[in-house]
């Protein structure tokens, strides 16, 4: 009897040690996940201006750079097709038969830097208003400059490039001449491979795309032929599951043809 005690009390004690071992696993599990966030709110946590900023922007930029991915480089497409519930835009269109479709976004790289930079400036005023607060409550005579930001594809990344310049004083003087950010994805690869595509469409009326995927073999290209003539086009980066999604209607035939 008194060796089965013995033995239920050894079972006790490991499994009250398992259940510990569980319980402190799971507790640096949600440190991991809530303390970045749980600071925040807690209150200003003093970062150089670039941290700030990137830890401030990145989920409004992340979030405009994959919707205008899915669109075909717009925020708010204008003349596109709808497909699986989106709108997708034209980037090389005509609306008549047999005749080759004409580019409507020649500058593609431009114009979707412009629709990020549009899309994340409400966002980029107020991080600049809560860092200087932060700063303030820090103790710091804040002097900073307004200006306006850019926004750069790169290959690689995204780079937002602000102009505003931010001179901190406390026990000494800090001066910040340069703040960016930069977001990594490949949404400048994925465009220069949309381009081509579509300088062949403008050129020929149509694309081989199984070249894209011979030479890059990480690359996904599907070409979807709808019923009207439009084609569309998706793009996805097989290690990221990165996209970009666009349309084009070039030498479409009647019904029936």
């Amino acid at each position: 009897m008194e060796k089965e005690v013995k033995k239920f009390n050894k079972k006790a004690q490991v499994t009250i040690f398992i259940i510990i071992a569980i319980m402190i696993v799971v507790l640096v599990v949600l440190v991991y996940i809530f303390y970045p966030k749980l600071k925040s709110s807690l209150g200003f946590e003093e970062k150089n201006p670039s941290e700030f900023m990137k830890d401030c922007i990145e989920d409004k930029l992340m979030e405009a750079t994959e919707k205008l991915s899915l669109q075909g480089g717009s925020i708010d497409p204008e003349h596109y097709i709808i497909y699986n519930n989106e709108k997708i835009e034209y980037l090389c269109y005509t609306g008549e038969y047999y005749k080759k479709c004409i580019m409507q976004q020649p500058m593609l790289k431009k114009h979707i830097e412009k629709e990020i930079k549009n899309e994340i400036r409400g966002e980029v005023k107020t991080c600049f208003e809560q860092m200087e607060k932060g700063y303030e409550k820090q103790g710091y005579d804040v002097n900073l400059n307004p200006g306006d930001f850019e926004i750069e594809l790169l290959p690689k990344r995204i780079a937002v490039n602000f102009n505003n310049s931010l001179n901190l004083k406390k026990a000494d003087s800090k001066n910040y001449d340069s703040i960016s950010v930069g977001l990594n994805n490949n949404l400048y690869e994925l465009i220069s491979i949309a381009n081509s595509i579509l300088n062949m469409e403008a050129h020929y009326g149509d694309s081989e795309t199984t070249i894209y995927m011979n030479y890059y073999h990480d690359l996904k290209v599907e070409k979807n032929k709808q019923s009207e003539g439009s084609t569309i086009y998706i793009l996805t980066d097989r290690n990221n599951q990165n996209k970009f999604q666009f349309a084009s209607r070039s030498v479409a035939w009647p019904p029936g043809i």
